[in-house]
């Protein structure tokens, strides 16, 4: 946006109202651009389109992976953003996760509640409409700061600082991030997955990601009893989605087909195969089936398979087994699949952390899909300490090293992380999703609940200082004094509420001697400058 194209247009707008005599051409223009998104179908726009970019720039350079970090507030998304560009200068790669389990476990009106789609869907369109919310109010007291550099430059006529800010104006970086959304298995049937694909696109997603479990069964991914949904059923709710990303005029919208089939050892029903050799009958190729001849019961079942009638494994809740050992034949079958009926990207979801076991699976999927591309799931749910001293004892032991000095040790030892194992596993953690994304094709690299934990940590530390002998202590020493030394702008609680945005406006509205405003001397938030 050019700033002062922009003022110079709008003056001559407001000039042709005779009225308009107590409106500030300039003054709406710097509303407008600190609220340049009008509408969530604005957002998803916007956001997809960075997304898409993004995904073209990692396909020329795996190094150029993307991240994110799972929120379950606007205020938490906000504050992360805020310190992203505190930090680094930029949001480039930079996104937010919105998860399902958080939403059910946080922000259900029936209080905290499993992974299992049982809160309201309507609490995720909710949910990012509050995100955006407050990414929104970043970008308008970012802005306003600027806008008050602008004047002080002009009042002490320092040209020099009065084009710098105007070259920050339009050059402004929006607080404004993709959001990839979590839609679990789409909540009921495939229209049922396209009215709700629409309320979260309408909020401003650009990303929906999408599994393969039975709605009304579903499974935290972590979790066992996952029963998945023959292909069928899963890509109508991948071309509902699609559908609702097209009707909203988001063409670049991202569909992200989550497969839980390395976890998942049942299914609930049997697709009507139409010949030999469609999905229908790859998918009942992996069912546990017996030679029906001398097994079968009253109100048994049996399917034919290759011209002899076998008996599927019936448990009595009426759900199917899968064989033993199909499950990574049938996450690449679900992959490729989804691919090659509108999916632009796939989400494995796995027991541990391994770069060397998603890779394998990718390889794979790549014999069939070459441009495949993954989000993976750096679960808080994987005991990364444990799972990475294994893998390093493992090959260790392959390598033939003497492990001698560890044998019958717990890996949870404190004592163990200044050995060279503790470094190593600790080495291979901090480059894990470097690896994965040059070596097993993730381009999104997300943690689904880590501000569950962090906020549990930071409050714990507090709790049992405060209420200890510290008293006051612990809230100044551990946060007070951490934010004005690490620059947060949060120590100034009220101006991220929006009380100097609040201000400005009133001044624009009644003038800047009649506004009665909050942030005069007595203000206590002027100990912070």
């Amino acid at each position: 946006m050019a700033y002062l194209k922009d003022v110079e247009a709008a003056n001559a707008m407001v000039a042709k109202h005779k009225t308009w005599h107590a409106v500030n051409a300039e003054h709406v223009v710097r509303m407008q651009h600190q609220n340049r998104f009008k509408t969530g179908l604005d957002i998803a726009k916007h956001t997809a389109a960075i997304m898409r970019a993004d995904m073209a720039a990692y396909d020329k350079d795996p190094s150029k992976y993307t991240q994110s970090l799972g929120c379950w507030h606007g205020y938490v998304a906000q504050s992360m953003v805020v310190s992203l560009k505190q930090h680094f200068q930029s949001l480039q790669g930079r996104y937010v996760y919105l998860s399902g389990w958080m939403v059910a476990a946080m922000r259900s009106e029936f209080g905290p509640l499993p992974d299992q789609s049982i809160h309201e869907k309507t609490s995720v369109p909710k949910l990012i409409d509050e995100i955006y919310s407050f990414l929104k109010q970043a970008d308008a007291r970012e802005l306003q700061d600027i806008f008050a550099t602008l004047d002080d430059a002009r009042a002490t006529g320092d040209k020099q600082a009065e084009a710098k800010a105007i070259s920050k104006i339009d050059n402004f970086e929006t607080h404004v991030r993709p959001i990839i959304a979590d839609i679990d298995a789409g909540f009921g049937n495939e229209e049922a997955t396209y009215l709700l694909a629409k309320k979260m696109i309408e909020a401003g997603a650009c990303a929906l990601q999408l599994e393969n479990q039975v709605s009304d069964a579903k499974q935290c991914g972590h979790q066992a009893g996952k029963t998945t949904v023959p292909h069928e059923v899963f890509l109508a709710k991948v071309n509902a989605c699609r559908h609702a990303f097209l009707e909203l005029g988001v063409e670049d919208g991202v569909i992200i087909a989550r497969t839980d089939s390395l976890g998942a050892g049942l299914t609930q029903q049997l697709p009507v195969s139409n010949k030999p050799g469609d999905l229908a009958s790859k998918y009942i190729d992996y069912v546990a089936t017996e030679p029906a001849a001398g097994n079968m019961k009253d109100y048994d079942v049996a399917v034919q398979i290759n011209g002899e009638m076998r008996r599927p494994k019936r448990l009595p809740n009426g759900l199917f087994e899968f064989r033993e050992g199909t499950g990574v034949d049938r996450v690449v079958l679900d992959c490729v699949t989804s691919l090659e009926n509108g999916a632009d990207m796939i989400w494995i979801e796995t027991e541990k952390p391994s770069v060397r076991q998603i890779g394998d699976i990718v390889r794979k999927i790549r014999e069939k899909r070459p441009e495949a591309k993954l989000v993976y799931n750096n679960s808080p749910s994987f005991n990364w300490t444990l799972k990475q001293r294994e893998e390093v004892l493992e090959d260790w032991t392959k390598e033939g090293k003497d492990i001698s000095a560890y044998n019958g040790k717990s890996l949870m030892d404190p004592a163990i992380d200044g050995t060279p194992l503790g470094i190593e596993a600790d080495r291979r953690i901090q480059s894990f999703q470097k690896d994965a994304a040059r070596d097993a094709g993730i381009f999104h690299h997300l943690i689904t609940l880590p501000t569950f934990h962090s906020v549990a940590l930071s409050t714990d530390t507090l709790t049992k200082g405060y209420y200890a002998d510290e008293g006051m202590l612990a809230y100044v020493k551990g946060v007070q004094r951490e934010e004005i030394r690490r620059g947060l702008a949060y120590v100034k609680h009220q101006k991220m509420a929006g009380s100097d945005v609040g201000d400005k406006h009133k001044e624009y509205f009644a003038g800047e001697d009649k506004a009665l405003k909050a942030g005069g001397e007595a203000n206590t938030a002027n100990q912070f400058d």
